[in-house]
């Protein structure tokens, strides 16, 4: 498993209705809610954002298209809209994209446009299997501890805590063996590569500390 980013998407929301902080590998920008929906439209909402997704990257997909075939395309135009309707008793969702060329465009040329544009990442997360995965924080006090450590690092693992999100093992899978009884090996990495993953672990399952000189002297005197 290999995230997309290596820094998530972050984003927050205070006690201000309903402006949400989106911070990103370069910058950040709002999103909020229209006037009728109890926000004060400062920003894209979560609508917006979406189509605005699909809208971006089909005029890239093109324009790498279009520079590629070297063909003489000034501007490409995209509108994206949406709505959903059910059937069978369950709820459809169809968005719409509509693509158009503010000059002239030979009919050819258009007909391969419109094939690309289904080769558009974003189309194709949007057009197959999308899961959803929710995981949150917590760090009850009389959760189990279990403590694997050497001389420099101590990682701590609360079982109940654990989603199952599989990042450990999948991103580090010299320390994270689950597999295995004593499935945390300490020794498998630099421990800066074994602190950053652990902080990865989105449930609070996983946590780390360093080892104090003085931890160790007692224990070696011990």
């Amino acid at each position: 498993m290999k995230y997309k980013f290596e820094k998530p998407v972050d984003a927050a929301i205070g006690i201000d209705k309903y402006q949400c902080t989106i911070s990103w590998r370069n910058g950040s920008f709002v999103a909020d809610e229209p006037a009728s929906q109890g926000g004060k439209d400062s920003g894209p909402d979560p609508y917006t954002l979406l189509l605005s997704s699909l809208a971006s990257c089909t005029l890239i997909t093109l324009r790498m298209y279009i520079d590629r075939k070297g063909w003489e395309v000034p501007e490409i135009r995209v509108n994206t809209n949406l709505y959903s309707e059910i059937k069978e008793g369950k709820i459809v969702t169809v968005i719409d994209r509509d693509i158009y060329f503010p000059q002239p465009v030979p009919d050819e040329q258009q007909l391969r446009l419109q094939d690309s544009a289904k080769a558009c990442p974003i189309s194709k997360i949007l057009e197959n299997q999308v899961t959803v995965r929710t995981f949150m924080q917590r760090d009850p006090e009389t959760a189990k501890k279990i403590v694997y450590q050497n001389e420099k690092i101590a990682v701590i693992w609360k079982p109940e805590l654990c989603q199952h999100a599989t990042r450990c093992w999948k991103e580090l899978p010299q320390v994270f063996r689950p597999r295995e009884k004593k499935w945390v090996d300490v020794e498998g990495a630099p421990a800066v590569q074994i602190i950053e993953q652990v902080h990865r672990c989105p449930s609070g399952a996983l946590s780390v500390e360093f080892i104090m000189k003085e931890d160790r002297e007692a224990k070696t005197e011990g």
